[in-house]
C-alpha cells in the first residue's frame, strides 16, 4: 500500500484558556482543512469570553525547543504566527524559522485581543518589523495592528489602500489588511500581492454577532491550511475568506459565556 503524507501545519501562538482564539482556534481551523496541525505555544493565558485576565509568557530556550522538536521531525508545509508578546521570543522565533529553513509562514501580528486587552508588549513592535515580517510569505494585519505597524491612524477604507505599499515595504511582499474594524458598511479586505503589483478586494457582508472571538487567528491559519495543500497565495486567502466568512455565520447561532463567542470552526461537517 503506498503510503500517503499528510498537509502539515505548525501554529506558533499563544494558548488561549477558553478555546476561542490561540493555538485552539488555529488547530480546530487546521483539523477543519483535513491538514495535520502541530503547536509551539508561546504564552498561557488565563482567557475567557470576557477577557485576558493573566498572560504567562513560556520561557524562550523552551520555545526554541518546541521549535526544534516539531519542525526537527515532523516538519511544515506552512507555518502560522500569532501572539509572540516580547521582542526575545520573537527573535527566537525568527531564528528558528531560519535555522529550519521554512519557507512558507502566515504572520498574523496580533497585538490586541478582542476584549481589548493588550497582548504585545511596545518594545516588540520594532523586532516585529525587522526581524520577523522579512521572513514572512504574507502579513494579516487588522486595522489597529496596520495602524501600530506604520505608526498612524488607519480607519477607512481609503487610507487601507494607500497603507498597502508601505506595510509591504516592512520587507514582506503579500499583505492582507482586514476591514473588520471599519466603522461602517460590510467588512471587505484588501489583498496586496506585491510581486505582480495586484490589488484585489475581498468583499464581506457583516454579520451581526458578538461571537467573533478569534476570528483573525482563524482566518490566518485557514490561510496557512491552504498554502501548504498548494493554493497560491490569492486562492488561499480567497478560500480561507469564504470559510472564515461560513464560520461566522454558523457561531452566530450558539451561545458560549457572557462575553465574546468563538466562529464555529467545523460548521462544514456538522452545526
Amino acid at each position: 500500500m503506498n503510503q500517503r503524507a499528510y498537509h502539515r501545519v505548525l501554529t506558533i501562538a499563544g494558548s488561549d484558556s477558553g478555546g476561542g482564539a490561540g493555538i485552539q482556534a488555529d488547530l480546530k481551523t487546521i483539523a477543519a482543512h483535513g491538514c495535520y496541525g502541530a503547536s509551539v505555544i508561546t504564552a498561557l493565558t488565563a482567557q475567557n469570553t470576557l477577557g485576558v485576565t493573566g498572560i504567562h509568557a513560556v520561557p524562550v530556550d523552551f520555545v526554541a525547543a518546541q521549535m526544534d522538536a516539531v519542525l526537527g521531525d515532523i516538519g511544515a508545509d506552512a507555518v502560522k504566527i500569532g501572539m509572540l508578546f516580547s521582542p526575545e521570543l520573537i527573535r527566537t522565533v525568527a531564528q528558528g524559522l531560519i535555522r529550519h529553513g521554512v519557507k512558507t509562514v502566515v504572520l498574523d501580528p496580533v497585538m490586541v485581543a478582542q476584549s481589548g486587552d493588550k497582548l504585545l508588549q511596545d518594545e516588540a513592535i520594532e523586532a516585529l518589523k525587522s526581524e520577523l515580517i522579512p521572513l514572512a510569505t504574507l502579513i494579516t494585519p487588522n486595522l489597529p495592528e496596520a495602524s501600530v505597524l506604520l505608526g498612524r491612524e488607519i480607519a477607512t477604507r481609503e487610507a487601507a489602500f494607500k497603507a498597502l505599499t508601505q506595510l509591504a515595504a516592512l520587507g514582506c511582499a503579500n499583505v492582507l489588511v482586514k476591514g473588520g474594524h471599519l466603522e461602517s458598511g460590510d467588512s471587505d479586505d484588501i489583498l496586496y500581492l506585491g510581486p505582480e503589483g495586484r490589488i484585489v478586494t475581498l468583499p464581506g457582508v457583516r454579520i451581526p454577532t458578538r461571537n467573533n472571538h478569534g476570528t483573525g487567528c482563524t482566518l490566518s491559519s485557514a490561510i496557512a491550511s491552504n498554502l501548504a495543500r498548494g493554493e497560491d497565495v490569492e486562492t488561499a486567502v480567497r478560500h480561507a475568506k469564504e470559510y472564515i466568512s461560513g464560520a461566522i455565520r454558523a457561531g452566530a447561532a450558539y451561545v458560549i459565556g457572557r462575553g465574546h463567542g468563538p466562529v464555529h470552526h467545523f460548521y462544514r461537517f456538522f452545526e
